[in-house]
C-alpha cells in the first residue's frame, strides 16, 4: 500500500505518523513545498519580540528525523500542481524546476491555508509583509531594522493582535486597521470593547470601520490608501483572513465548502474514493451548529491529521467535530470563547437568550483578584448550553476549557451548577464564576 500526503505540518505529519505506527512497512511518501517540517505556527508572534528565542525552537520533527528515524520519505520543494484521480497520479514541480509524477493508493491532501490579500494593487512594494510561515516570519524580521518607526497592521483577529503586542514590544509605533466595527471578531461587540480599551492603554492606534484600498510607495511601501484616508507608515503586516490551498484540485470534481475548503465526512474522506483531507484546507464538524464549518485551528488540524492516518491505515476512527474553541493573549488580557457568540446565534437561527456576569477570577478577598467579563448564549427552551466568551486578565483559560467540555457534552445552564470544581481562595471563589452565571437566572 502506497500512501502519500502532500502538506508537511500539523495535519500531513500527524497522519504519517498514525501509518507508521499502525501499517507495518507502509510506503509513506510526504510532499511539502517548503522546506520546513512540523512547526508550530502560532508561535511565530512571540520569536518578533524575542519571549521565543529563534524559529528553530518552534520545530517539533526535521525533515531528517522523519526520513531517518521513521523511514518516511519527505521530501521539500514539491509543489503539487495537479492530481489525476482516474490513474491515482500526482504531478507538479520541484524548486529546482524539474517535473515530478507520483503514484498512490490512498492520498490525503494536508495543505493548509495561504494569507489572504485585501487588495492587489501596491502588494509588489518591499515592506509588505505576511505571517505564516518560518520564511515569512524571518523575513520580516530581516525587514524590521531600527530606522522602521510606524508599523501598520491590517486585520484585528488572531494573529493582528498578537503581532500588535510584539510589535509594540519592538518598540515600533503600531497601527491597527479592521473593517469592522471592532477587533476580535470572534467576540460580540460589547466584550470587544475591553479588547479596544486594551490597544489604548498600549498606545496601539485602532482605526475601526475602514478598508484598505491599495499600497504606494517609491519600490517600497510609504503610504496605505483606505477609504479614509492615506496613512503614512514603514511597514504593513496583513492579517486580514486566510482561504485553504486548494486550487489544484479544482479540475477533480471533488466537492467543495463556499470558501474552498474540502467537504469531508466524519472519517476524514473526500468526495472522491481513496482521498482524504484535514487540517486548514478541509471542513470541520461544528457539533453546537450541527453542520460543517470552517475554524481553522492548530489543535483542530492535528486531532483530523492524527484521525485520517488512523483511518487511511483501516482503523475506524470518526471525527467527533469541533465547538469552536480559541484562545489568544493581548498584553494585559486573555480573550477566549467557545461555541457560537449572540451575532452566530442571530445568524443562525436560534431561540436563544444572554446572560453576562462580571466576576473575580479567584475569591474576592484573597489578595490579587482580577475581574473577568462574561456571556453566555444558551437555547431558550432548554437552557441547552451554546457559547461563551470571556475576557479578562487571569482565569480565562480555565474557564473557557470547563464550558467547552460541558458544550461537547451538550449540558444546560443548570447543570453547571452541579460541576465539582476545585474551590481554596487562590484559585477560585466559592462558586465559580461559570456556575455564578447559572445562578443568575432567577428560574435556577
Amino acid at each position: 500500500m502506497k500512501y502519500v500526503i502532500i502538506g508537511g505540518d500539523a495535519a500531513g505529519m500527524s497522519a504519517a505518523m498514525e501509518i507508521y505506527r499502525n501499517v507495518p512497512g507502509a510506503e509513506i511518501t510526504t510532499l511539502e513545498r517548503g522546506f520546513i517540517y512540523s512547526y508550530g505556527q502560532c508561535g511565530l508572534p512571540y520569536v518578533v519580540d524575542g519571549r521565543i528565542s529563534s524559529t528553530k525552537r518552534l520545530i517539533a520533527r526535521d525533515v531528517e528525523t522523519f526520513r531517518d528515524k521513521y523511514g518516511i520519505d519527505a521530501r521539500v520543494g514539491y509543489e503539487v500542481e495537479h492530481v489525476d484521480i482516474e490513474k491515482k497520479v500526482i504531478t507538479g514541480t520541484q524548486a529546482s524546476g524539474d517535473h515530478f509524477e507520483i503514484t498512490y493508493d490512498k492520498l490525503l491532501i494536508a495543505t493548509g491555508a495561504s494569507p489572504v490579500m485585501p487588495v492587489k494593487k501596491g502588494i509588489e512594494l518591499e515592506g509588505i509583509h505576511t505571517v505564516k510561515t518560518i520564511p515569512q516570519l524571518e523575513d520580516l524580521l530581516a525587514d524590521l531594522t531600527p530606522d522602521i518607526e510606524q508599523v501598520t497592521i491590517i486585520g484585528g483577529g488572531y494573529i493582528g493582535l498578537e503581532m500588535a503586542e510584539t510589535i509594540h514590544a519592538c518598540g515600533k509605533k503600531v497601527r491597527l486597521i479592521q473593517r469592522g466595527s471592532h477587533v476580535a471578531r470572534i467576540l460580540d461587540e460589547e466584550l470587544a470593547q475591553h479588547v479596544h480599551e486594551e490597544a489604548k492603554k498600549n498606545d496601539v492606534e485602532l482605526l475601526l470601520n475602514t478598508s484598505v484600498e491599495a499600497f504606494e510607495g517609491n519600490k517600497r511601501v510609504e503610504h496605505v490608501i483606505t477609504d479614509n484616508g492615506v496613512l503614512e507608515t514603514d511597514l504593513v503586516i496583513v492579517a486580514s483572513g486566510i482561504k485553504p490551498n486548494t486550487q489544484f484540485l479544482k479540475d477533480t470534481g471533488m466537492a467543495f465548502a463556499k470558501n474552498g475548503a474540502i467537504i469531508v465526512n466524519r472519517h476524514l474522506e473526500t468526495s472522491i474514493e481513496n482521498i482524504y483531507a484535514a487540517g486548514d484546507c478541509a471542513t470541520h464538524f461544528n457539533i453546537v451548529k450541527e453542520r460543517l464549518d470552517y475554524i481553522p485551528l492548530g489543535t483542530t488540524a492535528n486531532k483530523q491529521g492524527r484521525l485520517a492516518g488512523l483511518n487511511m491505515s483501516g482503523k475506524f476512527a470518526p471525527f467527533r467535530g469541533i465547538v469552536g474553541t480559541s484562545i489568544l493573549k493581548f498584553f494585559n488580557l486573555t480573550i477566549a470563547t467557545t461555541g457560537i457568540n449572540e451575532r452566530d446565534a442571530k445568524e443562525l437561527g436560534f431561540d436563544y437568550e444572554a446572560f453576562k456576569l462580571s466576576a473575580r477570577h479567584i475569591a474576592g478577598y484573597y489578595p490579587g483578584a482580577q475581574r473577568m467579563f462574561i456571556k453566555v448564549i444558551v437555547r431558550k427552551r432548554d437552557q441547552l448550553l451554546l457559547g461563551a466568551q470571556i475576557v479578562g486578565p487571569a482565569g480565562v483559560d480555565k474557564r473557557i476549557d470547563v464550558f467547552a467540555t460541558a458544550l461537547y457534552s451538550k449540558m444546560t445552564l443548570p447543570d453547571l451548577l452541579d460541576l465539582d470544581l476545585a474551590y481554596a481562595p487562590p484559585f477560585n471563589g466559592v462558586w465559580d464564576p461559570l456556575q455564578q452565571v447559572a445562578r443568575m437566572n432567577g428560574r435556577l
